[in-house]
């Protein structure tokens, strides 16, 4: 990971924690944008964040596209194949708890493909951040590589999803026979579970109805640290949908394989 690849991610997650922290366990309005019957809440943090990043990758980057979560899909230049991925909170309903298990989203798509990926975590202090090849946790100044852990099989392995009431009915058949085969499961960590997997402290995350802004920027930072993140089906993980990461080849060959049966 080169130190401009550093620079702009700082950049990114800097810019968003100013706009988040001020507004993070106080008495802020939530909004219901719900399109189906499950609440889907947003606040003025949510969107004065994807505000700011776009802010910052206009100054530096005024050709690249960008999708977020908040303000939809801005197009980049004409022959421009670079794509930045946001998502200002991923974890709103945690946020409007007071839970610091949320993250601040930011990955880049070049033609397609994950080039870099940053998880933010303003208020606890710590910044995954990965381009494929190496994962690193940033605190402060310090600078830690990240390895997912080798195990490699289900009856060891430590299990996380936001919730299994986000599973179809067919989905949750698949994924309760996988929790019952697994060591231990938690719930409720957005995308703090798919940084934790890169560092070694979960081994399997499993979800369903993802979009590209929940996963893609998550994709890098797992393949960085030695894991694999795919859809239940094998599919490349980066425009969302039903996903598995696992911290080693064998572990989501086993897993995969339960999921789709």
């Amino acid at each position: 990971m080169t130190s401009d690849d550093l620079d702009i991610l700082r950049a990114l997650s800097d810019a968003a924690a100013k706009a988040i922290l001020p507004h993070f366990r106080t008495s802020m309005d939530v909004q219901d944008k719900r399109l189906k019957g499950v609440f889907d809440p947003v606040t003025v943090a949510d969107r004065a964040a994807e505000q700011a990043m776009r802010s910052v990758i206009a100054e530096r980057f005024p050709d690249d596209g960008v999708l977020g979560e908040e303000f939809g899909r801005t197009e980049g230049k004409s022959g421009s194949k670079r794509l930045w991925v946001l998502d200002p909170i991923d974890g709103t309903r945690g946020f409007i708890c007071g839970l610091p298990t949320w993250g601040v989203l930011a990955g880049l798509l070049n033609a397609g493909e994950p080039q870099l990926g940053m998880m933010h975590q303003p208020y606890v202090g710590e910044t995954f951040v990965g381009d494929g090849q190496t994962s690193l946790l940033l605190r402060g100044e310090e600078k830690h590589k990240l390895k997912a852990s080798a195990c490699a099989t289900i009856a060891e392995a430590r299990l996380a999803t936001t919730s299994p009431a986000l599973f179809s009915t067919e989905q949750k058949k698949a994924y309760d026979a996988l929790e019952k085969s697994s060591r231990m499961v938690r719930y409720g960590t957005d995308c703090y579970a798919y940084a934790l997997l890169a560092a070694g402290h979960i081994d399997l995350v499993v979800e369903a109805g993802l979009n590209a802004y929940d996963i893609m920027p998550l994709v890098p930072i797992i393949e960085g640290a030695g894991g694999v993140v795919t859809t239940w089906t094998g599919e490349p993980a980066s425009n969302g949908g039903a996903i598995l990461a696992a911290s080693t080849p064998a572990l989501h060959q086993a897993a995969m394989a339960m999921l789709s049966a």
